[in-house]
């Protein structure tokens, strides 16, 4: 079983940065793909990034390129999002996902995810 853990979240001004951390334990998640999806109020949930076992790919949704990074730290079992000139509109509750996968590849869709974490909520202030 994997346990996927997410910090970092809060109240931020529009323009403002937050970095959120995901720490899984149990499995070997550092060998897995891992994403980062949202879901605002009233929205269905959605793909933010996500980034291959080794980091040496990710990926992003066209509404966060430019503005964040995912990373990872495979000797601490982390992932992390930062978060740059925030917008009310990224208001959300952020879930850290991993991927039972094996090989180079990143996941941009929750179906190909098998672990959830139970989600930090973001808040931009205009």
């Amino acid at each position: 079983q994997v346990q996927l853990v997410e910090t970092g979240g809060g109240l931020v001004q529009t323009g403002g940065s937050l970095r959120l951390s995901c720490a899984a334990s149990g499995r070997t998640a550092r060998s897995w793909p891992m994403g980062w999806f949202r879901q605002g109020p009233g929205k269905e949930r959605e793909f933010v990034a996500a980034i291959s076992s080794s980091g040496g790919s990710t990926a992003y949704a066209d509404s966060v390129k430019g503005r964040f990074a995912i990373s990872r730290d495979n000797a601490k079992n982390t992932v992390y999002l930062q978060m740059n000139s925030l917008k009310p509109e990224d208001t959300a509750l952020y879930y850290c996902a991993a991927s039972v996968t094996t090989g180079t590849v990143v996941r941009t869709r929750d179906y190909e995810y098998d672990y959830w974490g139970q989600g930090t909520q973001v808040t931009v202030s205009s």
